[in-house]
């Protein structure tokens, strides 16, 4: 066998699994993936490909599988249509199917439907397929197909979620035309004269107050998502260790109860912790995580060992159970991650020591016992940073971000390890921004995992992440339909799309955020299949809108009313600089003094700055810049844009609001930049505290600019 021959045998084992062969890049060119690719992503889902023998052993192994089980291991259908679930039993075998409810209410016996299929021989005996109707008419919810086989009522059982057809578009502002705005930021960079040197849920509490006095009706935050329990910790909330729980990082000691009742020795020692850290709140250079954790973690501890009333554990231990096994499985991998490095790590992904994990949960149970404690405090947190927005008038509130994975060596690559694949890192293909492609160095869910576990990892993290929260943002929700693989040792120009089920990734993403009340926007930029963000908006997942990769065919600005309606747009994103570092050129100078151009600098500046010029002259034809506009001018002036818009949900950048210009991340660096650990400042690198923002006139006149177009609009 050539293994630089992609033969018709392999091109149909990988569509059978979902893998591409071939694909369209960012610059509409035609691309065929090499053989090697191929072989290397269907072995990361168990599928042998490397000689023709083994090729055809798998499509063979493939094709019969379904006839092995009874029920497939679960079913996803939307709300308002019919279904078909096939059943496969001995031949001639009586069969009947019910569905058991949810709430155990009731129970639903299902029609077979008149459709005959040769039986076929299975292992030695014949087996026949019976096929039967899921009615239009089922509710909401996860629900249990139980299937009865002869004389056995309960022979086979699996998972049915019957998910919204569509998620309902909240009421918004009349007064606006049905439309709200909102303030984005990343929660780490905006800190308050009492905060332990980086933004926490304290922080933004107060910033969703200020935003609903303002009338802004929800706040887009960076994600929370949860990394190491100890230093050194890493900077990238789109790194986590988990994507399920929160980064302690960004508790607020003093806000926790039990510290009223602290002896003053041990609240002394709080204040001197708060004291050694909290002179970095006014330093404008890079935010120290490590340093705010080692003094923030000893003061937790204190609170923790203080102890609670009685009513007050029964909460904490009714939390643990409400998040079960998830919870003990995170706090175990942090307490393991204090005490044991990596040449004596227990916690295996290829699979521990039977009995390994048992002992350690005993061994380590008190420190099991606090990382659960600070997930609760966390919770607590968070529970009141939207009650105050919700009380301070928005509509929305918190909307929290999604990130696409996990850090290979966290959390959730050890306790979610049955449905990642292994060898395999996610990224994106090249783009223009992005010319040498991007690896993200996370595991990706494998989809025939995820259908086996009825899409519980997904179900648990939207349900988790949206306990306190009125909108998540899923980042790079195209990876719900596809997502680029790239096998270990290959460049990220290298890899393939591997395809999801993404009705069903959709359908538990929209029933977990229909029992929350939630909003669902999808980020759905880059290499966008057509079709896409038409499914999406017939589900009533909202997409993304950034000024400045919406263009025309012409590569000009495309006109604001040709924005599509049920989206949340934006002039920038926190992928680029500051609007006012992006119209001085900084993302080419930045990306020139990191090496990351494949084209010379002088082509790719220049089309920056046509770029800019055909923005600029586009605001001029609307009326929108004066004679000779300052660079304020010019900002307001972009987002006065895209007010003209239809689109449902405006969103503006605190780093724009005060004239930031540095930028929160460089894509296709790590240490080379200082990556998500910029504060937020003006445009002279002047730290701005979250007490600052009411007296800023820069944030006052962006907002009162937005606010007076949006009600001429509206």
């Amino acid at each position: 066998m050539n293994a630089d021959v992609l033969s018709d045998d392999l091109r149909e084992l990988a569509a059978a699994h979902g893998v591409a062969t071939e694909f369209w890049d960012f610059h509409g060119q035609h691309r065929t993936v090499r053989p090697a690719t191929i072989r290397a992503v269907l072995a990361a889902l168990g599928v042998a490909a490397d000689t023709p023998e083994h090729i055809a052993s798998s499509r063979a192994q493939h094709e019969i599988a379904p006839w092995r089980r009874i029920l497939p291991p679960s079913v996803v259908m939307a709300a308002g249509t019919e279904a078909r679930v096939a059943v496969h039993v001995p031949d001639g075998a009586a069969v009947r199917l019910r569905v058991q409810l949810e709430d155990g209410s009731t129970e639903v016996e299902l029609g077979q439907v008149d459709e005959w299929v040769a039986p076929r021989e299975v292992g030695g005996r014949m087996v026949g397929r019976a096929t039967f109707l899921l009615p239009a008419d089922l509710p909401l919810g996860w629900h249990t197909i139980v299937a009865g086989v002869d004389h056995d009522d309960d022979a086979a059982r699996s998972t049915l979620a019957v998910t919204p057809a569509t998620l309902d578009v909240p009421e918004l502002r009349p007064e606006l035309g049905g439309r709200a705005w909102g303030l984005t930021t990343q929660l780490y960079s905006v800190r308050s004269r009492r905060s332990w040197g980086i933004g926490d849920l304290a922080d933004l509490a107060e910033l969703t107050s200020l935003g609903g006095e303002l009338g802004a009706d929800f706040l887009l935050i960076s994600p929370l998502h949860a990394a190491e329990p100890d230093v050194p910790m890493t900077p990238s909330p789109y790194l986590p260790a988990t994507r399920r729980f929160v980064n302690p990082i960004y508790i607020r000691p003093e806000d926790i109860r039990e510290v009223a009742y602290l002896p003053n020795s041990q609240r002394t020692l709080l204040e001197w912790g708060l004291e050694a850290i909290s002179p970095t709140n006014s330093d404008p250079g890079p935010l120290d995580r490590d340093a705010v954790w080692e003094a923030k973690k000893p003061a937790l501890e204190t609170i923790f060992g203080a102890g609670r009333s009685r009513a007050r554990q029964r909460e904490f231990d009714r939390f643990r159970r409400e998040q079960g096994e998830g919870l003990e499985d995170f706090a175990l991998w942090c307490a393991v991650h204090e005490r044991f490095d990596k040449t004596s790590w227990p916690l295996s992904v290829e699979g521990s020591v039977p009995g390994v994990v048992t002992r350690l949960r005993r061994e380590l149970r008190e420190r099991v016992d606090f990382h659960c404690w600070l997930q609760w405090v966390a919770d607590s947190q968070l529970a009141r940073a939207q009650h105050t927005a919700i009380a301070s008038g928005m509509r929305i509130g918190v909307m929290h971000d999604l990130a696409v994975g996990v850090h290979p060596e966290g959390a959730d690559a050890w306790s979610l390890r049955d449905v990642l694949a292994q060898r395999i890192c996610v990224g994106a293909p090249p783009d223009m921004y992005n010319q040498q492609g991007q690896n993200w160095s996370q595991p990706p869910w494998r989809p025939d995992a995820l259908a086996e576990t009825a899409y519980s990892p997904l179900r648990d993290i939207v349900r988790t992440v949206l306990r306190h929260a009125g909108a998540l943002r899923v980042d790079h929700i195209l990876g719900l339909f596809r997502l680029w693989w790239i096998p270990d040792g290959a460049g990220a120009d290298e890899g393939t799309y591997v395809r999801y089920d993404h009705e069903a990734m959709i359908g538990v993403l929209a029933l977990e955020a229909h029992r929350a009340g939630a909003v669902v926007i999808g980020e759905d930029l880059g290499t966008v299949e057509p079709w896409v963000r038409d499914y999406l908006t017939s589900r009533g997942i909202l997409g993304t809108s950034v000024l400045w990769f919406e263009r025309t065919e012409g590569n000009q600005p495309l006109p604001p009313e040709h924005y599509r309606r049920l989206v949340l747009a934006t002039v920038t994103t926190h992928d680029l600089p500051p609007t006012a570092g992006y119209l001085a050129e900084e993302h080419v100078d930045l990306r020139d003094r990191l090496g990351l151009l494949t084209e010379p600098v002088a082509e790719v500046r220049l089309e920056a700055q046509i770029e800019r010029e055909r923005m600029l002259e586009a605001l001029r034809q609307r009326f929108l810049l004066p004679e000779d506009p300052t660079e304020r001018q010019v900002v307001e002036a972009l987002h006065r844009y895209i007010v003209r818009a239809p689109s449902i949900l405006l969103g503006v950048s605190l780093a724009d609001a005060v004239g930031e210009r540095r930028a929160q991340n460089q894509p296709g660096t790590d240490t080379e930049y200082p990556n998500w650990k910029v504060p937020l400042a003006d445009g002279a690198e002047k730290v701005v505290l979250v007490e600052d923002l009411p007296g800023n006139a820069r944030f006052a006149s962006l907002i009162a600019a937005i606010t007076h177009d949006l009600r001429e609009q509206g």
